[in-house]
Order: C-alpha cells, then structure tokens, then sequence
C-alpha cells in the first residue's frame, strides 16, 4: 500500500513487525492458557493440592506476561494508527487545498459532498478500522491453525452412531459446521448493512454541514430573524438523520438477533456433544474442558466475518466516501493537464503586464460567458472592471486560477503574484495579527507598519486588539471587514491588485476616501477593481466594460475614461 512505500516506509514496516510480533506473542499466550486450563481441571480432578499450587503458580505468569504484552500491543497499534491517518490526511489535504481544487469541486458533478466531513471523520474511521480488523484478522488465521492441531489431537475418532465408521477428528469438523452456518446466515442477515451504514453517514455529514454553516452566519441570520427556517432546515436533516439510522437499526436487528443465540449456544455446544465421552471415562475432565476451549476458540476465530461484519460495513462505507472524494480530486488534476483547447491556459510570462488572449470563459456545464477578449494591461495602470457581474466576476476567478473552464490564454506578469481581494476577506481564526498578515504567518510584519495599515484603512481602533485571539469573521461587521482586507494591501503593498467589490459595504464617502489612500499608498501598483457604483471613474486612467448579450453574443470594451459611453 502506498503509506508503507512511503517516505517514511521503514518506520511504518519496523511498528507493522512489532504488530505482527506481539500478535505472535499474544496467540502464544492463548495457547498456554489453553493448555494450563487442560493441568488445572485434571488437578482438581486428582484433588492434588500441590498440582493445583503449581497451576496457580503458572497462572500469575501468564497474567503478567498477558497485561504487559496486551498494553504494549495497543500502545504500537495506536502509534500506526494514528500517523497512518496523518499520512493520509496530509495526502488528501494537499490534494484538495491546492490549485483551487476546493473551490472547483464544488463546481463538478460527482460523490464528493462534505469533503471536510470525509477528511476529518472517515479517514479517521478507514485507517482505525482497517488496522483492527487486519490485526484481528491475523489473530484469528494464527488461532485458526494453532487450535486445529490442538482439537485433532485431543478428541480423537468418534463412532457414528449404529455403524462401524469411524470419523477422525470429528469436533474439527462440527466447529467448520457450526461457523458455517453461522456465517452464512449472519452474511444473508446483514447484507442490506453496508449501503444503510454509508447513506447514514451521509445524512450525519450533511446534519453536521448545516449547523456549522448556520454557526458562520449567525449574524445574518439574527438579522434577518431566520431562526425559524434555520430551526425547521436542523430538523429537516435530523429526520432523514433519523430514517436512515432506522434503517441500519432493521438492518442490525436480524444479524444481532442471530449472533446473541449464536454466542450464548457456542461454550455449551461442544461440552454437550463430548460428555458421554467424558460419562464413559475415554476422557479425563482436563482434556474436556481443554477441548471445549479449543472449539470455542476455533470457532471464534471461523466467525471472523460474522464477528467483524457491521466494522466491515463502517469502514467500506468510509473507505468508499475517501476515495470518491479523492478520486474526483485526481480527476480535477488530470484535466488540468488536458491540451489547452479544453481549459483556459494560465502561465506567467516574462513581462511587467497583464494579457488575455483570445480569451472565452464558460460555465462547467459549456455555456459561454463571454469570447473573443483580448486585454493588455500594463503595470502601474488602474483599470476599472464593470459589465454583467457572473462575467466580471468569472474574469476574476480566472485570473486567480479558480476558474479554468473554457480556452484562451492568460498571461500573468513576471514577478511577485497578484493580490486578490474578494468582496468578503477571509479571516482566520486566530489572533488579528494573524488575520491582518494573512496569507503571510503572524509576526513577518512589525507592529508600528501593521497600526499605520489599520489607520489608512479607517480602522485604527483596532491596533488595540492586535494580539486578541477571536473569530474575526463572526465578531466584526462586513464593513469592519473589508476594511481589514484593504488594511492588508497597505500592509503587504503588492504590485498588483485586483479587487472584487471590496467596498460594496460603504457609503460613497467611505468609499471616495478608501481609493484615495489607495492612490496614495500604493502609487506604483497595478490596480484592476470590479465595482458597479456610479462616480468612480475618476480614479482610473481606463474602463473594461464585460456585457453579457443575448443570443450569446458579447462585447467587450477596453476605453479611456474620456470615451465612456462611446461604446
């Protein structure tokens, strides 16, 4: 498997030995036990006060050895289990949060829903999961050919009744019956499991999903008094939440049923059948009770799949949710190294400009946005973006790489990247100065350059709370916060910008005063902003109007501001 071929393969194969190893050692001590129980019943037996001190002396022995070999056997476990889950986690995190592939899945068609639950919850249950079964499994295969020899060799041949036949090691083969039948029966009874297992994991993510997204927008929520579908939204989820544990409930009762009479009838089974060898003195009480043992752990370990099955069911459902979920990453990966008359080419050139070429943005289902653009935008100008919003705002996302649906080339200008500012910033949990430097860690910036970004941004009261650690997102309003997004281009001052109505939560005042400092901050930079407010065209040199036409035919206008409204 790819984790033990890993990078860090040998510390994974060298904790996978230690497993194998103290499994080894735990059957080891299963079948001493198996044989000391033989001493002990044939002590009591000859009421031998001294064989029965010797038996107890044994027995402390195997305790000890049992405890200390059972604790270091889980402590290697857990270690696997969890840095197994670290491997994976890692993998499927830089599969999704790069390149945009978070953003774009979103956008494809396929069985990825909650992505977020899949990484967090059933990676967790596919690498505990598969770690115990495949170790139990083990422990079983070792029990399995270890107490085979053992039955074979203490119950001997039995006569069939009223003939001369005789049936050599006839309790091996009621033990192979007995798990049989048990097994298929347990099997038929717990079919519908695995597809009710993984639709109820489903309707737990999607539960999860829609409180957590009703926690990040409380405040419009209270706002707009949405308590009352937000409430009937909760419970609407928790009802299917409820039919489908309904359903795995009907589909666990036959197979618990079964395996309750199942366990209860398996220690009583073989005694039964062995006493009248046992009445007729063919046995001792010892080699009874060791082979009564021996049934019970033959057949145990025969029932692994009837044992294990609603843990097969759980983790096949999450292994199956891992894998769609990572599968449909690859496939975003493998698209993108499509020849680029299916995508948008993005590359970043050896020049100080912006260029699109011949550039169409379409939706991922083929509808074309817009055609035929062609742009130059030089450094240092300021250009002003408006039109129809779903393609000015496609534009955005192409620049940004988020969107690579349609063809046509962009070139990026040499140098640092573009700034993106969206219309609602992120802010991530964590101190403000974390939040203020972000995507750069907290501490790259000295504080008095952090104060002077807060109060060109028109946010100074906030340098008071720089190292206050909250959830800026929720705490702050939305004009807080789009403040705080410009704070950060005065801070981080990049060459280029593009901006995404990030003042669409002022009034004209406000907004007047940002793009002066804008101007006055960053001088040199390249500013490109998408806005639909009327009266701004003063602070830019051009104007790139994006229209969206019917009969899918578009226009596309790069003009200086004195020719506005000369389209």
């Amino acid at each position: 498997m790819p984790y033990w071929n890993s990078a860090q393969k040998w510390k994974a194969r060298g904790f996978t030995l230690a497993l194998l190893l103290l499994t080894l050692a735990q059957v080891g001590l299963v079948i001493w036990m198996n044989y000391w129980n033989r001493a002990l019943f044939d002590a009591l037996e000859a009421k031998s006060l001294s064989r029965l001190m010797v038996q107890i002396a044994t027995f402390v022995v195997i305790l000890l050895l049992t405890m200390g070999v059972t604790a270091l056997h889980m402590q290697v476990k857990r270690w696997l289990q969890l840095d197994w889950r670290k491997w994976l986690t890692a993998k499927v995190l830089d599969r999704w949060m790069t390149h945009g592939h978070h953003y774009q899945l979103q956008l494809t068609e396929g069985e990825h829903d909650n992505p977020d639950g899949r990484i967090a919850e059933d990676i967790h249950v596919v690498t505990e999961s598969t770690i115990s079964l495949t170790h139990s499994l083990v422990y079983s295969l070792l029990i399995f050919g270890s107490f085979v020899d053992i039955l074979l060799r203490v119950t001997g041949s039995v006569n069939v009744p009223g003939t001369a036949l005789m049936v050599p090691g006839y309790m091996v083969i009621l033990a192979f019956a007995y798990a049989g039948a048990g097994t298929l029966f347990g099997m038929l009874l717990g079919r519908p499991l695995v597809k009710a297992t993984n639709k109820l994991q489903t309707a737990e993510a999607n539960f999860r999903f829609g409180l957590a997204h009703a926690r990040e927008s409380s405040e419009a929520i209270a706002l707009m008094q949405g308590e009352e579908i937000e409430r009937k939204s909760s419970a609407t989820s928790f009802a299917e939440l409820g039919r489908r544990w309904y359903r795995q409930t009907r589909a666990y009762l036959g197979i618990v049923s079964f395996s309750s009479g199942y366990g209860v009838l398996l220690p009583v089974f073989p005694i039964l059948v062995m006493a009248p060898q046992y009445i007729a003195a063919s046995i001792t009480l010892g080699v009874l009770m060791q082979a009564a043992q021996a049934f019970h752990q033959l057949t145990s370990a025969l029932s692994w799949p009837i044992d294990n099955l609603a843990e097969l069911a759980r983790c096949r459902a999450s292994a199956d949710r891992v894998m769609s979920l990572y599968s449909d990453l690859q496939r975003l990966e493998e698209q993108a190294a499509e020849p680029q008359d299916h995508r948008i080419s993005l590359a970043q050139s050896n020049q100080s400009e912006l260029v699109l070429r011949d550039l169409c943005i379409s939706n991922p289902d083929g509808k074309i946005l817009i055609q035929g653009l062609n742009v130059a935008i030089q450094r240092g100008e300021r250009v002003l973006i408006s039109g129809d919003p779903a393609v000015t705002i496609g534009l955005f996302k192409v620049v940004a790489g988020l969107w690579p649906w349609g063809h046509g080339e962009v070139w990026l200008p040499a140098g640092p990247g573009i700034c993106f500012l969206p219309q609602r910033p992120f802010l991530p949990l964590g101190s403000l100065t974390a939040a203020l430097s972000y995507p750069q860690p907290a501490g790259t910036f000295p504080a008095s350059a952090m104060q002077h970004a807060l109060e060109c941004a028109g946010v100074g009261w906030l340098a008071a709370r720089l190292e206050e650690v909250d959830n800026w997102q929720s705490v702050l309003p939305l004009r807080a916060q789009q403040r705080l997004g410009i704070a950060r281009l005065f801070l981080q001052r990049p060459s280029w910008v593009f901006i995404e109505e990030a003042t669409s939560a002022f009034e004209p005042k406000g907004e007047e005063y940002l793009m002066d400092m804008l101007h006055r901050e960053l001088p040199d930079s390249t500013l490109l902003a998408i806005s639909f407010h009327a009266g701004h065209e003063r602070h830019y040199q051009r104007k790139l109007l994006l229209n969206h036409l019917p009969q899918e035919q578009f226009s596309s206008y790069g003009t200086p501001l004195r020719a506005l409204g000369e389209n």
